[in-house]
C-alpha cells in the first residue's frame, strides 16, 4: 500500500470524515470503470500496431 493510498483510506477518515466519504465515492467509481479503460487502451494499442504495420 502506498502512502497516498493509506492517507486517503485510513488517515483522512480520522481527520476529515466528510472529505473521506467524497474520496471513497471517487475511488469506488474508478474501481468500477477500471476494466473499461483497460479494454479501451488494449483496443487502441492493437489499432495503432495495425496502422504501423500498414505504414
Amino acid at each position: 500500500m502506498t502512502t497516498k493510498h493509506k492517507d486517503v483510506t485510513e488517515r483522512l477518515q480520522k481527520t476529515n470524515h466528510a472529505l473521506y466519504l467524497d474520496v471513497q465515492k471517487v475511488l469506488e467509481k474508478n474501481k468500477q470503470e477500471r476494466h473499461i479503460r483497460g479494454g479501451i487502451a488494449t483496443r487502441q494499442k492493437f489499432l495503432n500496431a495495425k496502422k504501423a504495420d500498414h505504414a
